[in-house]
C-alpha cells in the first residue's frame, strides 16, 4: 500500500471516529417550555389564603418535584391532578415575603416563573402574569 492511500485511510479512520465520538457524547439538555395556570390568579396580600397552586401541563411522573421553584421559592409538596399532570404548591406566605420585599410590584402585573427538572435531568419551565393588589378584605374589621 503506497504512503497517500495509508495517509488517506488514516484521515477516514480519523474523521470516523471523530464523528461517532461527537454523535454518542451525552447531549446537554436545552430545556423545555410548558404551560401553567397559577391560582390565584389575583393574589391579594392581605388575603388569609395559605397556598398558592400551579398547575402544569406536564406529566407527574417527569418531574423530580423537589426541584421545582416558583420565582426562586421552594417547593412546599407536589400531587398529580386527576389527568395525571404535576401540581405544585408553594406557602403564600414566602410569595407574599416576595412582594414585600420588593421582587414583585404590588399593586402591580408580575410575571411568576416555575422552573424545575425532569426524571432524566432537563430542564422545564412555565410562565404565567398575575396580578397583586394589596386590599384589606371587608368584614375584617379594619378600617
Amino acid at each position: 500500500m503506497s504512503r497517500k492511500m495509508r495517509l488517506i485511510r488514516l484521515c477516514f479512520i480519523s474523521t470516523v471516529i471523530f464523528t461517532m465520538g461527537f454523535f454518542l457524547a451525552p447531549m446537554q439538555s436545552q430545556g423545555f417550555e410548558i404551560s401553567i395556570q397559577v391560582a390565584p390568579s389575583t393574589l391579594n396580600i392581605q388575603s388569609a389564603s395559605q397556598v398558592v397552586t400551579v398547575h402544569t401541563s406536564i406529566a407527574y411522573s417527569s418531574v423530580t418535584g423537589a426541584s421545582v421553584t416558583l420565582n426562586d421559592i421552594p417547593i412546599s409538596w407536589w400531587k398529580a391532578d386527576n389527568q395525571g399532570n404535576f401540581v405544585a404548591k408553594f406557602q403564600m406566605d414566602a410569595v407574599k415575603e416576595l412582594a414585600l420585599s420588593g421582587g414583585l410590584t404590588v399593586p402591580g402585573e408580575n410575571t411568576l416563573t416555575l422552573v424545575g427538572l425532569t426524571t432524566d435531568e432537563a430542564m422545564f419551565t412555565g410562565t404565567q402574569t398575575i396580578t397583586i393588589i394589596n386590599v384589606v378584605p371587608s368584614g375584617s374589621g379594619a378600617k
